[in-house]
């Protein structure tokens, strides 16, 4: 399985073999990212290898810990892992989370399938459509979906979520930072290597308006992996 994912601040890869239902090696690349250790993450997913395959793309957090992963990495491998799982061939996601004005957007998720879900949002709130009405980005969401929602919605609902939280970076200068925070919640930003994961400056992209410009750069990679 392959799986990419591309937006203003990232660019990653992740590539992996499966076998009886298992998942037997996992690799992954950083074409672009926000700081100089996000690439390092990528041995951190040998965590994953002997994990059984599963339908729920979060399952992956319950087989090692997601603080110590690149979250986005960490992400693609879940949905991968997830698509192995069900026996399905391809998924794709398309993303649109215009910039926040006065506090509010509207997030956009087409599936290649068909679905569609548009949540019109405030700060971290979702005000609409039910059964989102009221629920937060940030705070238990996860659990919320997983345990509310179809299982095949439940996975469009967060990665919509993810790309929701990712997009409030617009409303900051990220350049202006000089290392990573030490918050621990991701591979980078753990205590002990925040300091040395220095910010790559100029590594966000505006991809507004050439969406067609998205992941263009995939198809070789792709190729060389089934080769």
């Amino acid at each position: 399985m392959r799986a990419v994912l591309e937006d203003d601040f990232h660019h990653f890869r992740v590539a992996l073999i499966h076998h009886n239902g298992i998942v037997e090696k996992i690799s992954a690349e950083a074409p672009r990212h926000p700081f100089s250790a996000c690439p390092e993450a990528s041995a951190a997913l040998a965590g994953l290898v002997g994990m059984v395959l599963n339908p729920i793309a979060n399952s992956v957090s319950r087989h090692t810990d997601a603080s110590l992963q690149c979250t986005h990495m960490f992400d693609l491998a879940g949905l991968a892992i997830a698509l192995a799982a069900r026996g399905h061939d391809y998924r794709g996601y398309e993303i649109e989370v215009p910039r926040y004005k006065n506090g509010e957007t509207q997030a956009r998720l087409a599936r290649d399938d068909g679905l569609q879900l548009k949540w019109d949002i405030h700060n971290s709130c979702i005000l609409s459509p039910a059964p989102y009405t009221g629920v937060s980005i940030r705070e238990g969401m996860a659990r919320w979906a997983l345990s509310t929602l179809p299982a095949d919605e439940s996975e469009a609902a967060l990665v919509l979520r993810r790309c929701a939280i990712i997009s409030l970076g617009r409303n900051k200068d990220i350049d202006q930072e000089v290392h990573a925070r030490p918050s621990g919640r991701c591979y980078a930003q753990q205590p002990e290597r925040a300091q040395q994961a220095i910010r790559i400056v100029g590594s966000t992209w505006d991809f507004s308006e050439r969406r067609w410009a998205l992941c263009q750069d995939d198809s070789e990679w792709l190729q060389r992996f089934s080769g």
